[in-house]
């Protein structure tokens, strides 16, 4: 079990002025890490924002436009913000509540719920050991668990401050992964594939795991020598990410850092690998990272939708390798996957 000390919270309430060295990015990162405020101002390139309400309409001239905005997003960007994505606000409110009380309560509280890593036990509460291609720390604390299928999940690790965290986060779980399916549909049928062919491969209603990470960014000393998360691509099918709107997510794109602007009731959804890999690189799992700042504690609840580890042989559809287009990426099972991209410095998927 970890001690408190080694809590980015602690750190952070304890009054340093400085932060500690494995906390600092290496010299080569540093030149691109800003005042998170100052760049989610900057005008260029922005993440798309795709209304999805007619992504089933009965009007097929309005259905396939709004399809086709997904699919453009999802092959240009890889990542976009949905609204009218079906899930109630007064839900995600709630959720985001429930998340916020928790991480409220006193360090010694969380650490009742404190995970294991060294055992390989990563579901609880918890903070980022030196196990990255880095080898560095990064200025967050977390609170992870798969909340989906309902008989996979452990609601013995779950909070149980405040009341209704399970109640309500049990039924985000169960809104996202309908939403997942309503997209995993759009993307098989954009790729010319049947509508279910994506779920399938992915391991559908049994198998697909929604995995709930709640990332906890302190407030830090000095925000333009960290990270919150380091720069990486999602090995997920899917990732669906809600946060308390402050900023904080970046975005490589163009050869460039974009800042994510912060979308009123809109999900954010990023394509992953698995997805990536399936459609031979139609679709893109972008590389990004979290910054951190000195004035707002920031919080976000991301979803990973992933294959079984095991199960399923993730490579590119039979139907999507041609001459032409030949497969771009090796046959690999998902926690082969995973074991590959751990040893990889610069968190690409290849």
């Amino acid at each position: 079990m970890a001690t408190v000390a080694s809590r980015v919270e602690s750190l952070a309430s304890s009054g340093i002025q400085s932060i500690p060295k494995e906390y600092v990015r290496p010299k080569e990162e540093l030149t691109s890490i800003g005042n998170v405020f100052e760049e989610e101002k900057k005008e260029g390139p922005q993440v798309p924002t795709i209304d999805i309400k007619e992504i089933n309409s009965p009007d097929e001239l309005v259905r396939s436009k709004c399809r086709e905005t997904l699919r453009k997003a999802a092959e240009e960007w890889g990542v976009m913000y949905l609204v009218n994505h079906g899930i109630p606000n007064e839900l995600i409110n709630r959720l985001k509540k429930a998340g916020e009380e928790f991480f409220s309560l006193p360090i010694e509280e969380k650490e009742k719920y404190a995970n294991d890593q060294a055992s390989g036990n990563v579901q609880g509460y918890g903070s980022k050991l030196a196990n990255n291609a880095s080898g560095q720390l990064e200025w967050e604390d977390y609170f992870f668990h798969l909340i989906f299928p309902e008989d996979k999940r452990d609601l013995s690790i779950w909070p149980k401050t405040p009341a209704d965290y399970i109640e309500v986060t049990s039924e985000y779980g169960r809104q996202l992964r309908g939403l997942a399916s309503k997209i995993l549909e759009v993307l098989s049928l954009e790729l010319g594939l049947e509508g279910g062919r994506l779920e399938k491969e992915v391991g559908g209603m049994e198998e697909l795991l929604l995995q709930m990470k709640i990332n906890y960014y302190p407030i830090c000393p000095q925000p333009e020598l960290a990270l919150g998360v380091e720069a990486h691509t999602d090995v997920s099918s899917l990732t669906f990410l809600l946060h308390n709107m402050v900023p904080g997510l970046q975005l490589f794109y163009g050869g460039k850092w974009i800042t994510a602007k912060c979308v009123p009731d809109a999900v954010l959804m990023h394509i992953g690998d698995t997805i990536e890999i399936l459609s031979n690189g139609r679709y893109k799992s972008i590389l990004h990272r979290g910054l951190v700042n000195k004035e707002k504690v920031r919080i976000s609840w991301a979803v990973f939708c992933e294959p079984p580890k095991e199960k399923i042989i993730l490579k590119p559809l039979s139907e999507l390798v041609t001459e032409t287009e030949p497969a771009r990426f090796p046959p690999r099972t998902f926690a082969q996957h995973m074991h590959h991209k751990l040893f990889r410095k610069d968190g690409h998927p290849k």
